[in-house]
């Protein structure tokens, strides 16, 4: 008698958090949240595309992606504007330049809380940054270079000086080498981010320093022209290369033995705590006053910083069968 009369109760309860529950299912079945980007056509965007889309069938929310297939501002800023024009839940933007800024002020203006990701425009209403921290990839290329070489050898930079997500990757592999006295800075290359320059730069560096034992690029540009530079010098395995970022290309270099290494964002799961950032912002902020949103009170994190990892062949096929996947999404 007694269990049936629990049974009873539990049903009852089961029913009321069902009833509670459903008006908020419903009403976050219809909210839509937007990444706004650029450059789409590349590669590397795919797993951010894939990511965000998981994210919102994890969340039973939905999502959607725009922007330009190029590096062009201008339609990416028509692209956000058509965004905010949507009234979305929220938005995630790649904050590549400083020109967003006004945009994303106007979009959190507008109640539309706004996070960044991969790049970041601090000095803006955003809500949070989320993405890798710049410094922590160059020093995590710079320790694996700095070990594959024994800690002694002579290594030229390949960057793309004066840009601050590139100086901060090449600060990263500087602090790395100073741990290992036996490791020389020869100097810096601008490859301006085209893969000819970047071979005819390193081309340049490797003739005046001709016992050199590795490149490191800070960008998947100086990466690839690193490893074309040593492929043709004949200097496969005896001048070492580590690249950045994941695209096919680079990994397959590494499974012939071009590239020493690469260094991979956490890019799947940067749109999925990019999300999970702005729903919780929400839906489920701590109470940190009786009234947040009356008292002006922000509660949440500004900065989620994602792991950075470090490719070469032990673990380049489990990336590469990854990519076929994001591709096909």
């Amino acid at each position: 008698m007694k269990r049936a009369i629990w049974t009873i109760v539990l049903l009852l309860v089961l029913n009321l958090l069902l009833v509670a529950c459903a008006p908020a299912a419903a009403q976050t079945a219809d909210e839509e949240y937007i990444y706004v980007s650029c450059m789409g056509n590349l590669e590397f965007f795919n797993a951010h595309k894939y990511g965000w889309k998981w994210a919102g069938e994890a969340l039973g929310i939905k999502t959607d992606y725009v922007g330009p297939a190029e590096y062009d501002m201008t339609a990416m800023l028509a692209a956000f504007d058509a965004a905010i024009a949507r009234k979305p839940a929220g938005i995630a933007i790649f904050a590549v330049e400083p020109v967003l800024e006004p945009t994303i002020n106007e979009a959190v203006a507008a109640g539309i809380p706004v996070v960044t990701i991969l790049g970041d425009l601090p000095n803006s209403d955003r809500l949070a940054f989320v993405g890798s921290n710049q410094f922590d990839l160059g020093y995590v290329g710079g320790k694996n270079i700095a070990e594959a070489l024994e800690g002694k050898g002579k290594v030229a930079i390949l960057s793309i000086p004066g840009v601050q997500m590139f100086d901060d990757r090449e600060e990263g592999f500087r602090a790395a080498f100073t741990e290992y006295p036996g490791i020389e800075v020869v100097g810096v290359g601008d490859t301006k981010a085209d893969t000819v320059t970047a071979i005819k730069v390193a081309t340049d560096m490797l003739t005046r320093n001709p016992d050199l034992d590795a490149f490191v690029g800070t960008d998947s540009t100086g990466g690839i022209g690193a490893a074309k530079t040593v492929e043709e010098a004949g200097l496969i395995g005896k001048v070492l290369t580590v690249s950045m970022d994941r695209n096919s290309d680079v990994l397959e270099t590494i499974v012939d033995g071009t590239l020493t290494g690469t260094v991979a964002q956490d890019d799947a799961a940067m749109a999925f705590w990019a999300l999970l950032t702005l729903y919780h912002y929400n839906h489920n902020q701590a109470p940190l006053t009786t009234d947040n949103e009356a008292s002006g009170a922000r509660t949440g994190p500004t900065v989620i910083n994602t792991y950075v990892n470090y490719i070469d062949k032990t673990n380049v096929d489990y990336f590469l069968k990854a990519n076929e996947i994001y591709a096909k999404h």
